[in-house]
């Protein structure tokens, strides 16, 4: 997470990168996606927002899209999120969300599936199970997104990127899906299990 000044927008800035979120009523959170995902939430009746980047590591099936060992890593993200919200007085009934992301930028090792795909299938049905509205949303396709997510208002200003153009974050990102790739197989190798709580 980096925090900066925007002399444009004349307050704070909040750059997340993956696996991280950020809440706030007043700071711009920004993010740039590939094949992650950026989910916005807005308390309608607070004015707090909260903005997430994650990534599920390997391809997530419908038929048990929350019991696979790769689900925890979206369920973490979005638990944190909300959970962040309502520590700070929010309430689920006032939520609404917007979703962002999963681009085909990544190269993905064949035997993981789609992981574009199985991260918009997630939170989709993430959001379903919440009860938390999809007011907008911008996923798939080939290109990369940065995202400017104001709070305060819900406004978000979305920029399509080649997937070239920013090759930091593409990189963070490869790094990001590298490390989750490790932690699942040690996960599979040792046995491990989720419990849902």
């Amino acid at each position: 997470m980096f925090t900066q000044y925007s002399a444009h927008f004349k307050r704070p800035m909040v750059i997340i990168y993956p696996g991280e979120f950020h809440v706030s009523s007043t700071d711009i959170i920004a993010t740039v996606l590939g094949s992650c995902i950026a989910v916005c939430i807005k308390d309608m009746k607070t004015g707090l927002g909260g903005m997430n980047h994650f990534m599920l590591p390997g391809d997530v099936r419908s038929t048990g899209i929350f019991l696979s060992p790769s689900a925890k890593y979206g369920m973490f993200a979005m638990e944190q999120l909300i959970n962040e919200l309502l520590k700070k007085n929010g309430s689920k009934k006032d939520f609404v969300a917007k979703v962002f992301g999963g681009g085909h930028v990544l190269n993905v090792r064949k035997t993981d599936g789609s992981v574009p795909e199985s991260n918009i299938e997630f939170v989709k049905a993430f959001l379903a199970m919440e009860q938390i509205p999809v007011v907008k949303q911008d996923v798939g396709g080939y290109t990369g997104r940065k995202i400017l997510f104001f709070p305060d208002t819900a406004k978000v200003l979305l920029k399509r990127l080649e997937s070239t153009v920013d090759s930091k974050i593409i990189q963070a990102e490869q790094s990001y899906k590298s490390k989750l790739f490790k932690e699942k197989e040690k996960l599979q190798r040792t046995g491990g299990d989720l419990t849902l709580f």
